[in-house]
């Protein structure tokens, strides 16, 4: 479906670009936009509120430039939903800078009418904020929510990927086109995501990222959802300014409390400071919107299994011994509705371990005099400092086995302990 008025839109965001303000302005004032690029300049200057640079950009910008980029949307099968068609979310219209045209790949949800949660978080997430990103996410799905995210690695992976295995429906927004295959290792959960919800994005199919699309992109983010949860963000961290945005905006803002010794939370647990409403499980958001919205019940609590989510991408995370697992397409049916299918074999302590070592990315020191828990644990760590309960889950070892493999190793030489019970090799 593309509107009718989407060349109008998309000629005007090739002149002023993308995140302005203007396009408030040009809603409010004409009812059919193609009235103002009739205008032509007299129209133009008449509005008041172009400077001469802009004015100068609509002259030389052609309509022409815009119905290109239409017929390649077509031609993908791809939605363009401009900012005056009825099928454009009111919450998204409402904000300053609303984006003049979406471009959707799958079916964007009626999000006005329903529970919607935006999860954000970093790229570089621990197994802890995977887990809970991810269980947070099926267990909002099952309840009837939509669940955004950017579809970045990390929490936002995590996140998408919950609401598949739930059967739910979820929305990615990109800081790039979505024909550009931007984190190539996610496409196949950009593919799942267009069969129950949408992959959208402000910019042109083919457009590349850009540093400065990703925090314009989490406005969007934020103007979607009743609701934004960060889990694991630093100091600095992207999500801290979708928490910020969403403030802006009227909405609730969520945190998960995190190891309070690990650079991961340190911003999110400042928000839970500033004020932001604590998570300790998907409840606490739903009753937050107990009054406004009807779910679907209280299904029982899901846990997911590590296997489940060792095998979602994150930034520098070295690849363990199920990082080749393969996951099925997910399919969907109104007939028939199936979780994600993760494949894999159940190795025996000696077969994983080789497979440990075999695909570790850091080069370890001989390890020929250690216990095999020992051996198993090394080739666990990396440069980067993993917390003791990570190394636990990884290793699938109770913590007080792993305190003394811990001993062992620093004996030996081979790790060294940091502030809030981390570990690395040296």
């Amino acid at each position: 479906m593309i509107s009718n008025s989407a060349k109008y839109w998309i000629w005007i965001t090739l002149a002023l670009g993308f995140n302005s303000t203007k396009i408030k302005y040009l809603i409010n004032v004409y009812d059919n936009i193609e009235e103002f690029y009739s205008g032509n300049e007299f129209e133009w200057i008449f509005c008041g509120i172009f400077s001469q640079k802009e004015l100068s950009a609509l002259k030389r910008t052609k309509l022409s430039q815009a119905e290109v980029i239409i017929d390649k949307c077509r031609a993908l099968g791809y939605s363009v939903i401009s900012v005056d068609d009825a099928l454009y979310p009111q919450r998204l219209r409402d904000i300053d800078a609303p984006p003049a045209v979406l471009y959707v790949s799958g079916n964007m949800p009626f999000i006005d009418d329903m529970l919607s949660i935006s999860v954000v978080g970093t790229r570089k997430a621990s197994v802890y904020g995977i887990k809970t990103a991810y269980e947070i996410a099926y267990n909002l799905s099952k309840c009837g929510a939509v669940v955004v995210s950017g579809g970045a690695l990390g929490v936002d992976s995590a996140s998408h990927k919950g609401a598949l295995q739930a059967d739910g429906c979820t929305v990615c927004v990109l800081g790039c086109g979505i024909n550009y295959n931007y984190l190539p290792e996610n496409a196949s959960m950009r593919k799942a995501i267009t069969a129950k919800g949408a992959v959208i994005s402000e910019y042109p199919p083919d457009y590349s990222p850009k540093p400065y699309h990703f925090p314009a992109r989490n406005r969007i983010i934020s103007a979607l959802s009743n609701g934004v949860l960060v889990i694991e963000a630093g100091l600095k961290s992207g999500s801290l300014i979708t928490a910020s945005l969403a403030l802006e905006q009227g909405k609730e803002v969520f945190a998960v409390m995190g190891n309070i010794n690990s650079p991961l939370s340190k911003g999110s647990n400042k928000l839970i400071k500033d004020g932001a409403i604590p998570v300790t499980d998907y409840t606490d958001i739903l009753n937050a919107f107990e009054n406004v919205y009807a779910t679907k019940g209280n299904p029982q609590e899901y846990i997911s299994s590590y296997e489940e989510i060792d095998v979602i991408p994150v930034k520098g995370k070295a690849p363990s011994f199920l990082a080749n697992v393969k996951t099925n397409d997910v399919t969907h049916s109104n007939q028939s509705k199936k979780k994600v299918d993760i494949n894999f074999d159940i190795m025996e302590e000696e077969t994983a371990l080789q497979q440990i070592i075999g695909t570790a990315e850091v080069k370890h020191k001989d390890d020929s005099d250690l216990s095999e828990n020992a051996k198993i644990v090394y080739h666990i760590l990396n440069t980067e400092p993993m917390h003791i309960d990570d190394i636990s889950i990884k290793s699938k070892l109770p913590v007080f086995k792993i305190l003394q493999t811990l001993t062992e190793l620093e004996m030996m030489g081979l790790i060294e302990s940091q502030q809030g019970r981390m570990y690395k090799i040296v």
